[in-house]
Order: C-alpha cells, then structure tokens, then sequence
C-alpha cells in the first residue's frame, strides 16, 4: 500500500475546534493560520482545554477577510482582518505566555473579550501572533531558525491511521483520531511507523520529525462534547508506549521549506 497523506487538520485558534482542509500552505511555523490565534487569561497566560475542556465546542473558521467564533446558542464573533491577518480594531499591546514562552502579540480587543468572557464564564481575551513575532522550538530537537506558532511546541504534529489502529484494538472503546488534534494524518504504514522516520516528503515539501509527542489530558476530552470522559487512552499508551516518563503517540514535525500539500499526496520516507 503506498504511503499517502490521509487528512490534514489547522487549528485557527489554539485549543479550539478545527478544520479539515483538502489542502493546506505548509509554513515554517506551523499550517497558514494554524494557531496564529490564541486565547489568554488577565495576566496573558495561555488557557487550553486541560483547564477549559469546553474550548473544544468552539468553531474557529479563518478565512483572508476575518477569524469567524462561533460557539452553541451565541451570535458569531467576528474580528475584521488587515492584510497581516492582524485584527483591524485593537486593543492595548500585550504580551502573551504559552509554557514557558513570553511573546509579542496584537490584542483582539474589548468586544471580543466580553464574548469570550460570557462564552466560558471567565475573564479572557484574544490574541494574534502577528508575522513580526518569532517564537523558537526547544533548541534541544530544532536548528537554528526553527519556529512555532501558538502550538506547544512544534509546527506540526503527525500521526498515522495504523497507530490508532493499534491503539483502539487495545481499548474498550475506540476513540476517533481528533482526541490526538493531529495535522497530519498519514495512511499506508505499520503501526507506529513514524517513529522511526527522520525525514519526510509531503508533495514537494520535505518535514524533519524530530521528537515523540508526550500526551496530556486533552486526550481524554470528548471533542464532540467537551467533556472528559476518563483515563483513556493515557492508561493504556503508558502501558506500551513510554518516552521521558510520559505517553508518547505521534510525532512532532518541523518543516524545511514551504508549499502547498493536499489530501492524497504521497508520502516518500527520505531518513
């Protein structure tokens, strides 16, 4: 069976709903739009699913003109674009943290943090990583120059088909892949392949993985609901699949140049 690209996942805004695009613009750091967005408590501190499982629920849609949110039983937030795909109305200049990273960002303003506010029931705000701002992947994995958007840690994630496969199997109850947010689904290997892959080929951009994926509690949120629904899958991935004390699944991937990859393409293992 030959090696292709399955699906491929952007995450507008960090921690919410994506998108599954037939096609997507591979950029160093990370998708064209994928967490470029970000959410922030009052002391511009990063807030996810691991303390706000019902981030899950909210429908981010990005487009040239404007970052649509939408969320059950609310009007549609939506934030005006400039030719950045900064915010046109802004608010106060902020910095914002994600772990242990404090970056420049551009404020989405008041309104949209009154929406936020009433959406999840505490004081938040929306940030923009505008093109000006870099943010460097962990030295120890990435080169020199190497960048990451709003993402925890590196441009992209990668999973294959036959991984959660192997993983369902050895469950009670299968789990679908968007408890893992992947951006790259790849069909067509062996179960945890890509572990041993160094280098790869998507279309005509070449990736380099460069690290396992430790898993966190995001994994056992419903995506469909928001809802944690147990220890599964961390229980049984730290039963088989263990790297640095943590369950691993899929790999982290930097990008060595840019270009358009679709749904489809073949994959060729360069390392």
């Amino acid at each position: 069976m030959p090696l292709t690209l399955a699906s491929l996942h952007v995450y507008a805004v960090k921690g919410c709903r994506g998108t599954s695009p037939a096609s997507a613009v591979a950029q160093l750091r990370g998708f064209a739009g994928d967490r470029r967005w970000m959410i922030v408590d009052d002391a511009g501190r990063f807030i996810s699913q691991r303390s706000h499982p019902a981030l899950a629920l909210l429908e981010a849609e990005l487009t040239a003109q404007a970052l649509a949110l939408g969320a059950a039983d609310r009007p549609v937030l939506s934030i005006p674009l400039d030719a950045d795909g900064s915010p046109v109305r802004t608010g106060a200049a902020r910095e914002a943290t994600v772990w242990d990273d404090t970056v420049p960002v551009v404020d989405a303003g008041d309104f949209a943090a009154a929406w936020l506010h009433n959406v999840l029931g505490t004081p938040a705000r929306l940030v923009h990583m505008p093109a000006a701002t870099h943010r460097a992947v962990d030295p120890r994995y990435g080169a020199p120059g190497d960048e990451v958007s709003f993402a925890d840690g590196y441009p992209y994630l990668l999973v294959s088909t036959a991984s959660l496969a192997d993983l369902n199997a050895r469950l009670k109850r299968p789990l679908p892949m968007d408890r893992f947010r992947p951006n790259l689904v790849v069909d067509g290997c062996a179960p945890e392949a890509e572990d041993g892959w160094r280098r790869i080929r998507i279309g005509s951009v070449n990736f380099r993985l460069v690290k396992p994926c430790t898993r966190c509690t995001v994994t056992t949120i419903d995506q469909a609901t928001g809802v944690p629904d147990g220890p599964e899958p961390l229980r049984t991935l730290a039963g088989y699949r263990t790297w640095q004390g943590g369950a691993r699944f899929g790999m982290n991937v930097i990008a060595e140049g840019e270009g358009i990859v679709r749904v489809g393409d073949d994959i060729t293992v360069l390392d």
